[in-house]
């Protein structure tokens, strides 16, 4: 590397899959001065915190990989939670990002003066930095539900990102799940499978569409470590399934979305025999609306005979169970709740304050909005990784990360090189990417009528209403006339 390039200081908060992504990407570059710091005592996100019965991820593990470094050794075509956990412990290992990463030290502050960002952590540390990679996630502050009585619950009562593994479930038990998405899914078989008496808690019914899972045979594994070309062709066939037929059929590709519905349709009608039960396991809402849960073995679960489904409305918890609105009691030795989180809270609760003192919470009091969904207004030199827009129906979360990572190196290129100092977007164009992704969900499916994570304050949806290609397109490269690039006097002093 030329000594005439300068050397940024980087931060990245949070040592997930994207912390470490952007971590990989700045050693790539030869940028030696860069510190992760990590709220929790390791490395994982998502896949740290999230331990419950049948934890698994919803996208095909041969594509829930960096496209850099394949996984060879999945044993499933969906892998498991602690399987991925591995393989993230695997690339700090690979990549020598130990070093790095500053583990229980989490971001209480973030302040930019002069150029700078100034960073405070529960540890009583303060970093500078030139530069600050968000990558805390967007799942990772539990969602709780606002039930009357809930803190008056004598049993064991935690919620699914808060697994307590000390509870055992057996016969004896009965177990009450409040909410149903992917999680409650994936769970809710493996606590009917100890015999349990598991009620669930049903608001809102969920699409599901059955996607085998299976075993990655023993000689397929063997091809796949030893063929990178095995390793390409099995990412590319679970590309083409997401890309070319989930992502394209929710973005509104008429015959992949009309299949689609038939698919989660015939897939209900076929897996639940009794007619009462499949009508209440019915949704009223349009395919995609909510995320589509990719399942194979709750609508069996369902028709145990230790799993019963209640949709009639909580009206409060009392110490010994839910009260309904009919007035039925259902006493319960655990509750679980199965909420979701705070998917909107991004880097929040770290105090953010920007150009001109402008704090995150004033800056987004009327709307969370964003440019290119990683760049703030006031907030120069600062990426929120899988910020506003980013969720791609169903898509590997992964592959966004490394388009939004591509197109921040850009831009630490080009700070490299001198050509500015600080970068933040220009209200304009802001305004004009708000208005792009609101043509985008005129008539889509997100804007039909349901309630949904995806969903802000004002009912607007915040994921991209376009298709992946085009994803990949507009994040190919920074506008520059889009951004605000200056000079800072000082910044050599």
């Amino acid at each position: 590397m030329s000594n005439s390039l300068r050397h940024p200081k980087i931060v990245i908060i949070g040592a997930g899959m994207t912390g470490i992504l952007m971590a990989i990407k700045c050693r790539e570059k030869g940028i030696q001065d860069i510190v992760v710091l990590e709220k929790a005592g390791r490395i994982g996100g998502t896949w740290r915190e999230n331990t419950y019965p049948g934890v698994a991820c919803d996208v095909p593990a041969h594509m829930y990989t960096y496209s850099f470094a394949m996984n060879p050794d999945w044993s499933r075509y969906y892998a498991g939670g602690s399987e991925i956990q591995g393989y993230f412990e695997a690339m700090v290992q690979r990549y020598n990002l130990e070093p790095l990463i500053h583990c229980n030290e989490e971001v209480t502050a973030s302040e930019f003066n002069n150029g700078q960002w100034l960073i405070s952590t529960s540890a009583g540390r303060q970093y500078q930095a030139d530069f600050v990679f968000c990558a805390t996630g967007i799942l990772h502050h539990p969602a709780y539900p606002d039930i009357k009585g809930l803190a008056s619950f004598t049993g064991k009562v935690f919620h699914t990102a808060r697994w307590n593994h000390d509870v055992t479930f057996d016969p004896s038990v009965s177990v009450g799940v409040i909410g149903n998405g992917s999680t409650a899914a994936q769970f809710i078989p493996e606590l009917v499978k100890t015999g349990a008496q598991v009620s669930v808690f049903m608001r809102t019914p969920q699409w599901i569409v059955r996607i085998p899972d299976r075993s990655i045979m023993a000689w397929e594994r063997f091809l796949l470590k030893h063929s990178v070309l095995m390793q390409r062709l099995y990412r590319w066939a679970s590309t083409l399934l997401i890309r070319d037929f989930f992502n394209k059929a929710l973005a509104g590709a008429p015959i992949r979305a009309w299949l689609l519905d038939k698919l989660v349709r015939l897939n209900l009608r076929f897996s639940v025999k009794d007619k009462d039960l499949r009508d209440q396991l019915t949704p009223d809402f349009q395919v995609g609306c909510k995320r589509v849960i990719v399942n194979t073995t709750f609508y069996t679960a369902m028709q145990q005979g230790n799993a019963h489904l209640v949709r009639d409305g909580i009206a409060e918890v009392t110490p010994d169970g839910l009260l309904m609105n009919d007035g039925t009691l259902h006493q319960c030795d655990v509750l679980v709740l199965s909420t979701g989180f705070k998917a909107l809270s991004y880097m929040r609760p770290m105090a953010l304050v920007g150009d001109n003192n402008v704090a995150i919470d004033e800056a987004w009091k009327d709307k969370i909005e964003a440019y290119h969904s990683v760049l703030l207004k006031d907030y120069p030199n600062f990426f929120l990784m899988l910020g506003p827009h980013t969720p791609i129906a169903n898509f590997s979360v992964i592959a966004m990360s490394e388009v939004q990572g591509d197109y921040i190196m850009q831009l630490i290129d080009a700070w490299m090189l001198g050509d500015f100092d600080t970068v933040a977007p220009q209200q304009e164009a802001v305004d004009r990417y708000q208005q792009f992704i609101r043509d985008g969900l005129k008539g889509s499916t997100w804007a039909s009528g349901c309630q949904s994570w995806y969903l802000d304050a004002d009912g607007d949806a915040i994921v991209w209403p376009y298709s992946w290609d085009h994803y990949v397109k507009v994040m190919a490269s920074p506008v520059l006339a889009d951004l605000d690039l200056r000079h800072v006097e000082s910044s050599s002093a």
